[in-house]
């Protein structure tokens, strides 16, 4: 590696010292979800007590998550139900990023203003909290086999709705044929294409699953164009998020477990520091290796090793 290159991030593990300083450069935390509080359902030791620390020490702390599956109200409910208190307006997840950015900046005029779904509740909720009109997502009657007739049907443009005007693609757990198929048609006749993140993966029960970046690929395939994306490290989900809360960016740090949504968001945003955490998807070997996405300013085994600090 050459002289100018980036400095190699500061490792905080078990450095009282180097914590105390990392935490006094901050007022803000932006905090991923999976792979840094929990995976899967289950809560890593010591979140709650970190996050006590942190918020006793005058911290502000705000839930961001790509995760499109779940509204903000639901997702509360799954901080609550792991025992980290918080509230409604400290979480920002993609699906609320995506309402806000189709509601208050695209602002297409009705009715061409109708939005194609693929994906689960929470970005229906989200919709429906923006007054966004939509179609598609949990939809039962797109949970089956794709028939001669719909060929046919979306051939001639019956079986298509004239004021749909954008797809946003989310995390699926029902993709099949049949929506990718209704999904392309509306892209091909000119709706605009919105994600609401590219993660290739989802961390779960600590192995992976297909992220909500592996259902949009079939549709980023067929029509050749890139979704805009609503989730980090999209900085259209950076200025939504500097433009509620009203953040210093130099005064804020993001922390999460992955180089290409987590640290290239706080890069890319220009926060005063990124943390990556060692319990979910990215390593050392990760960052180290030619070509990395992004190298974080700092970084620790796990978030519980910030309660080392002294108070």
């Amino acid at each position: 590696m050459g002289s100018n290159t980036i400095p190699s991030p500061q490792y905080l593990t078990g450095d009282s010292g180097a914590i105390n300083e990392f935490l006094d450069k901050f007022d803000v935390f932006l905090l991923d979800c999976d792979g840094v509080l929990w995976s899967g359902d289950r809560l890593f030791d010591g979140i709650v007590e970190t996050l006590e620390m942190l918020r006793s020490k005058g911290k502000r702390i705000v839930f961001v998550t790509n995760n499109s599956t779940k509204a903000r109200p639901g997702y509360l409910e799954k901080l609550k139900a792991m025992g980290i208190p918080s509230d409604v307006d400290e979480i920002f997840a993609s699906a609320y990023s995506s309402a806000i950015y189709i509601s208050r900046i695209m602002k297409l005029p009705a009715p061409k203003n109708k939005v194609f779904v693929i994906g689960e509740s929470g970005i229906e909720a989200e919709l429906r909290s923006e007054g966004v009109p939509f179609i598609g997502g949990t939809d039962p009657a797109l949970r089956r086999d794709m028939t001669p007739e719909d060929f046919d049907k979306m051939a001639d443009g019956s079986l298509l709705d004239p004021d749909v005007g954008i797809v946003l693609a989310g995390l699926d757990f029902h993709i099949n044929y049949l929506k990718l198929s209704l999904a392309f048609q509306y892209l091909k006749r000119g709706a605009k294409f919105l994600a609401t993140n590219l993660d290739s993966m989802l961390p779960m029960d600590g192995t992976f699953f297909p992220g909500a970046g592996s259902i949009s690929i079939p549709l980023v395939n067929m029509t050749g164009q890139t979704p805009l994306t609503l989730g980090k490290p999209s900085q259209a989900m950076m200025d939504a998020i500097e433009g509620k809360f009203q953040l210093d960016r130099a005064r804020t740090c993001m922390i999460g477990d992955r180089l290409d949504t987590d640290m290239k968001f706080g890069i890319e945003g220009k926060l005063g520091g990124t943390l990556l955490v060692l319990t979910g998807v990215h390593s050392k070997k990760h960052w180290e290796a030619e070509g990395a996405v992004a190298v974080p300013a700092y970084y620790a085994d796990k978030l519980s090793d910030l309660r080392a600090a002294t108070s």
